[in-house]
């Protein structure tokens, strides 16, 4: 597993290792000790899995009281994959950083709790995966507005992206439950 480097402390993006021949292709794409020893050592309690059609912008999404790491993966299609330091502590709090994530680049990005999470859809659809180590909640579930002017994040061609009720109604950063 390949670690690449991501200005935000404590995500991690990961590529891992892919064997192809002319059937096709073959990768772990979780391995509990191969995990651990990048640092990876949370304990995964649940799998999602969403399908979402070109132009759906799902987030800022995170989870109060019981918060949620995320292991994320595209297995079909592109995404903008978006994270939000949601840390007061965290010297780059209040910063995102999006990347993106599809079924042709494999790629992995661990977000640990602490962070608000998103992603847009690049392609024509696109099939996420992703691990939690917390159990959702919808009691505990928080939104911060995706088009937020404070946070001035690049989704990358949102002119009138799809979103659900709850994203359009989500809070203002400055009025967000935060993480100490």
């Amino acid at each position: 597993m390949k670690i690449l480097e991501i200005p935000l402390p404590g995500v991690l993006l990961l590529e891992p290792k892919v064997f192809e021949d002319d059937r096709g292709f073959f990768l772990e794409s979780y391995n509990e000790k191969t995990l651990a020893d990048i640092g990876i050592r949370e304990k995964f309690v649940q799998d999602n899995h969403s399908f979402s059609l070109q132009g759906v912008l799902r987030g800022l999404h995170y989870q109060v009281q019981k918060p949620q790491g995320k292991l994320v993966r595209v297995v079909s299609g592109e995404v903008l994959d978006v994270f939000l330091d949601l840390r007061k502590s965290s010297p780059t709090f209040g910063h995102w950083h999006g990347l993106r994530l599809s079924g042709e680049n494999r790629r992995l990005v661990w977000i640990p709790a602490g962070f608000a999470h998103g992603f847009h859809v690049l392609s024509n659809g696109a099939h996420v995966l992703y691990k939690s180590t917390a159990f959702y909640s919808s009691a505990l579930e928080r939104t911060i507005l995706w088009n937020d002017p404070e946070l001035k994040i690049n989704w990358e061609n949102t002119d009138k992206p799809l979103l659900s009720d709850k994203d359009l109604k989500g809070s203002r950063f400055s009025k967000a439950e935060l993480f100490e």
